[in-house]
């Protein structure tokens, strides 16, 4: 511990990320990495944008991935904030809108960067119980509060929420901004942002979303979030006043062609859930107890093994995935859904650790 710090640092527990091993012959689990490779159209456009021109600053609000994801989406341009990853757009959601008088209310098991972001910006939190069967019941939230979020689907389980509860949230707490963290939505949960659309966008609803995962650039780091202009513009006042130019010029043009091929997304995605199903109908033929997932993971347990051993004897055979050592939690494990023949993989080395 440095004397040099501030006060806060020395009160912080940083947020860990899934490991990177650099490990050539490896079945990589525990990530949620898309299995498969981004857009071609978004390769070719960042190998088109690969010139001389790099020595020159991109465009500080990024006017034309704004208009791309707009676009998409049915919204104005001015509902569109972008950052590097969802991370950093969470970030400035945090500092920007989620910093009140009264504490902000999220899952007690959900996406451990939140708690992180409370303390890095001094933000008073409560958390709530996740239901007997991990799920959020929005009705618990149904108190004081200086502001909600919480992802859909939630991380790491991977239960999601009907689009018409978050609706119905909504209109109970007009007083507070809510923020749905959308970063696994494409993978069969019903996303917030056709809420967003028309004259009667509700003033109070943040909607963040990554290109890391379905869209398989998660090296480039690219996020956005969508909402009523007013809150876009407390976000670009706290970007501006940190770093006003956030997305490189690859990340911009990479992302727009990604943004813009929606064939492939839609591909990708159907893969990634047939492989689910037939994971999850493995796991079950096993004996694991499987949370129902509408994201690009699924969370496991097995009654008769510890989620730390089976992590364990896992990686000793070259298959890493995720484990938590939180309470609740601790017999589950992430799994990342890989390809088709990583899932075999997996399977293979479940069958003879259970035996």
């Amino acid at each position: 511990m440095s004397r040099f710090w501030s006060p806060v640092v020395q009160t912080l527990t940083p947020y860990v990320p899934g490991e990177q091993p650099q490990v050539e012959r490896l079945v990589k689990l525990n990530t949620n990495e898309s299995p498969y490779g981004p857009s071609p159209k978004a390769l070719a456009a960042i190998a088109a944008e690969n010139t001389s021109d790099l020595r020159l600053y991109p465009d500080p609000e990024g006017a034309r991935l704004k208009q791309a994801i707009a676009t998409l989406h049915g919204l104005d341009p001015k509902q569109v904030f972008l950052g590097n990853g969802s991370d950093e757009v969470l970030a400035h959601v945090f500092q920007g809108l989620l910093k009140q008088k009264s504490p902000i209310l999220f899952p007690d098991i959900t996406y451990s960067f939140y708690p992180v972001y409370c303390k890095l910006f001094g933000i008073e939190y409560e958390t709530v119980p996740l239901s007997a069967d991990f799920a959020i019941n929005l009705d618990d939230y149904a108190k004081l509060n200086g502001g909600i979020i919480f992802p859909n689907p939630n991380a790491p389980t991977g239960r999601s929420i009907p689009r018409s509860e978050i609706e119905r949230l909504l209109k109970k707490n007009s007083g507070s901004v809510i923020v749905v963290d959308e970063a696994y939505v494409d993978y069969g949960t019903e996303s917030c942002i056709p809420l967003l659309r028309g004259p009667n966008c509700p003033e109070n609803l943040l909607v963040s979303h990554t290109l890391s995962k379905s869209r398989a650039l998660a090296g480039l780091r690219v996020g956005f979030a969508v909402g009523h202009p007013a809150l876009i513009e407390g976000l670009e006042r706290v970007k501006n006043s940190f770093n006003s130019y956030p997305l490189g010029r690859l990340a911009q043009v990479g992302a727009i062609a990604a943004i813009e091929d929606q064939a492939h997304l839609e591909a990708m995605s159907a893969k990634v859930v047939k492989t689910r199903e037939a994971l999850v109908n493995a796991l079950d033929r096993l004996g694991f107890e499987t949370l129902p997932s509408t994201a690009n993971f699924v969370f496991t347990r097995h009654s008769k093994h510890a989620g730390a051993t089976l992590y364990q004897q896992l990686r000793e055979r070259g298959i890493i995935v995720r484990h938590f050592k939180s309470p609740r939690i601790d017999a589950f494990l992430r799994i990342t859904i890989g390809t088709d023949e990583q899932n075999q993989e997996l399977i293979g080395a479940l069958e003879e650790l259970v035996k």
